[in-house]
């Protein structure tokens, strides 16, 4: 007699069954929560023939680099650290609302260069059934290099990984969004190591001084700084010594004006003014 499955313990099924199926893989692993899945799911059904593989770049948020050695390390898996050159690609500096294409174009071009001596065959990402209703330019860029995307094979979304995550007692189960620093930047104004170094220190500076995990500093034209925080944290933020505290620190990290939104943190808030443009941005390059 069997036991009945849950539907997570089916998804989980599935997406060994599709990752063996790659043979040997690598992952393209960023230490958020959608990769490291995927990273444990190549390490337990695919094992010796699976690597994970981290990018960085000044993209990357400050200590994300040493936590996907963590991460890798718990999982037992292959971990390779490569370096991205997206910085030396104009058409990513100018920051067009594709700058997410050009970014994975170059991801996926250093991976292809590593994969022979890596022995493997696949490339896989950590995208997931939700990425296919935003707009998500990266996608394509997926599709032209033949990258694979096990969890939308498995048709698993957001909830759905987090939900593989605990399973699989990975720490960062329950870890925030966290969009390269480039997407704080408002698209047309150009990216620059120096914007997203500012916008590193001044996202550090704001959790430490709220004590909270998830927000934003958006750079919109001019250097301005716009300061997304949960709703339930603008209040205190708005006490008149931590308020100047904040105003001063950005000040002095180089922003020229700082500002709070009182429409308080929206994920993925830098693509309103598409929207708002009329242009068509959810394309589904699946």
């Amino acid at each position: 007699m069997t036991t009945d499955l849950s539907d997570i313990e089916r998804k989980r099924d599935r997406l060994l069954e599709i990752v063996a199926g790659y043979g040997r893989v690598a992952v393209a692993f960023s230490a958020g929560v959608d990769s490291t899945v995927v990273a444990m799911a190549a390490q337990l059904a695919c094992g010796e023939r699976a690597v994970a593989v981290t990018a960085v770049s000044a993209s990357l948020a400050a200590g994300e680099r040493e936590q996907a050695d963590e991460l890798a390390a718990f999982i037992g898996i292959r971990h390779l650290v490569i370096q991205t050159r997206e910085f030396a690609d104009a058409n990513y500096l100018k920051n067009p609302i594709n700058r997410c294409y050009f970014c994975k174009t170059e991801l996926y071009s250093r991976l292809v260069e590593v994969a022979p001596s890596l022995g493997v065959d696949v490339l896989a990402n950590g995208a997931n059934l939700d990425d296919r209703g935003d707009y998500r330019p990266g996608l394509q860029a997926a599709n032209e290099f033949q990258v694979r995307s096990p969890l939308i094979e498995a048709e698993c979304t957001k909830a759905d990984v987090r939900e593989l995550a605990r399973l699989w007692n990975l720490s960062v189960w329950d870890k925030p969004a966290t969009p390269c620093l480039s997407s704080r930047i408002a698209y047309g104004v150009d990216v620059t190591v120096e914007r997203v170094r500012r916008i590193d220190a001044s996202e550090r500076f704001l959790k430490q001084a709220l004590n909270i995990d998830e927000l934003r500093v958006r750079c919109e034209a001019n250097d301005l700084a716009r300061i997304e925080l949960p709703v339930e944290a603008i209040s205190r933020a708005l006490a008149p010594a931590l308020l100047d505290t904040i105003r001063v620190e950005l000040h002095r990290l180089g922003f020229r004006y700082v500002t709070l939104d009182l429409d308080g943190f929206r994920s993925g808030s830098m693509n309103d003014a598409i929207v708002g443009s009329g242009l068509k941005v959810l394309q589904d390059y699946a």
